[in-house]
């Protein structure tokens, strides 16, 4: 009774703090502006199923997506037997779908060759981050605490997967001793092989496989409440991100509505002016930003694809699509602490996104290709909060590039980006 009650607490402790982190990350969002993507369900639908459960842009990398593939839906369909876990928690019972029979002995058999798996490829994901050292995976914007995130995640992965092998190595061994409470039950084609390393004692056993049971639901717990401080929110974020994601074709720029009515009022003088003075163009901190395009900071997977796609980032420049996200992020946290800290009030702190934590340099490298939104395999969109900063730049300061200030001179005087008058634009046609 005593384990059941500890049992008991642990889990609703772990619920209860899972629930208010998760709170936290969903009023951070619901600081952004408002945007309308709910229309065309189906259509959203589809891209979700496609590119979040069917990971369909992972495989333009068919090595580490099948990798990925593994660890995904292992990871997933184990934590299924999370469920008698907790039932046996709780119940104080041991293995209580065993009534199953030949379809529990298919279950647990799966489980094990999936843990196998996901332990594999983890161990790959890990080789390949530090000993082969692959370049989107080392770049200057995860030194510190991005890179040792990452690997924290692979290494809990493959603990937690070796303590449910071992635990059913444990459990398999009780059970071919004729230990009481240890009846028949499972399949073990991973584990069976782990025995040998075992003891023979009974008592010491059953120490040892209660060990690795709760060895492997706390690790589940903690990993559970460790995703929203951690990079791998993407596991449940992208399944809404992709869902929202822009359904318009890339390269589609949105119109400032407010500019637009401007506009409007000045071509026809018997429209109504516009309804209210606008705040401020652009985007010069994370409020100025989309619910959207914070919900993207929040899942982004720093995986890297976009920063490799990107043909700023190949030729030397400063811009990183993945730190365009990664510093989204962090503002947004800074921000989310300021309210917690100020009794849910923002209190200015004299920061912003731009120059406190994107360049100028940065905003201006992009080409506007739209490669890092096409390469990225949860439908993240950096260009977008690019684009807001740069018009903050240079709609509300009037700071940009000489190249660009000059471009815009020339299409305020001359109608065209180049320095010649409007008369001569046809000029070439005579030579």
């Amino acid at each position: 009774m005593i384990a059941q009650f500890l049992f008991a607490i642990l889990l609703v402790a772990a619920g209860v703090i899972f629930f208010k982190n998760a709170s936290k990350i969903y009023r951070n969002i619901r600081l952004g502006k408002s945007v309308d993507r709910f229309d065309s369900p189906s259509e959203r639908l589809k891209t979700m199923l496609l590119v979040a459960f069917g990971q369909k842009k992972m495989f333009k990398r068919p090595i580490p997506a099948l990798l990925h593939l593994l660890v995904y839906l292992g990871f997933v369909i184990i934590n299924i037997e999370m469920l008698e876990i907790v039932i046996d928690g709780v119940a104080g019972t041991h293995r209580i779908f065993a009534f199953l029979g030949g379809f529990y002995d298919f279950l647990i058999a799966s489980f094990e060759v999936l843990a196998f798996l996901v332990l594999a490829s983890c161990a790959i994901f890990l080789v390949r981050r530090n000993i082969l050292r692959l370049k989107r995976l080392n770049q200057k914007e995860l030194d510190n605490w991005p890179r040792t995130d990452a690997n924290l995640i692979l290494a809990a992965e493959i603990l937690l997967m070796a303590a449910f092998l071992f635990m059913n190595a444990a459990d398999f061994k009780l059970q071919q001793l004729g230990a009481p409470h240890y009846t028949a039950a499972g399949s073990f084609p991973i584990s069976q092989y782990l025995t040998t390393m075992l003891p023979e004692n009974i008592d010491t056993l059953m120490m040892m496989e209660r060990f690795f049971w709760w060895f492997h639901i706390i690790g589940v717990l903690a990993f559970l409440n460790y995703l929203p401080v951690s990079k791998h929110l993407h596991i449940l974020l992208a399944f809404p991100n992709t869902y929202f994601s822009n359904l318009k074709k890339k390269g589609q720029f949105e119109n400032m509505s407010s500019v637009t009515a401007e506009v409007r009022a000045m071509l026809d003088p018997s429209l109504p002016p516009p309804d209210a003075e606008v705040s401020r163009f652009g985007v010069k901190d994370v409020h100025d930003l989309t619910w959207k395009n914070l919900l993207d900071a929040y899942t982004c997977t720093e995986c890297g694809r976009c920063t490799a796609s990107c043909p700023a980032n190949a030729t030397g420049k400063l811009l990183s699509p993945r730190k365009i996200m990664m510093d989204t992020r962090d503002r947004l946290s800074d921000v989310g602490k300021n309210i917690d800290a100020n009794k849910g009030t923002f209190v200015d702190d004299g920061k912003s996104l731009i120059d406190n934590h994107i360049t100028r340099e940065e905003i201006w490298a992009c080409t506007t290709c739209n490669a890092c939104v096409e390469a990225c395999p949860v439908n993240i969109d950096p260009l977008q909060i690019i684009m807001g900063l740069r018009q903050y730049a240079i709609m509300e300061e009037s700071k940009g590039p000489a190249s660009i200030n000059n471009m815009l001179g020339n299409l305020e005087n001359n109608g065209a980006p180049w320095k010649y008058a409007q008369a001569d634009r046809a000029n070439w046609t005579n030579s």
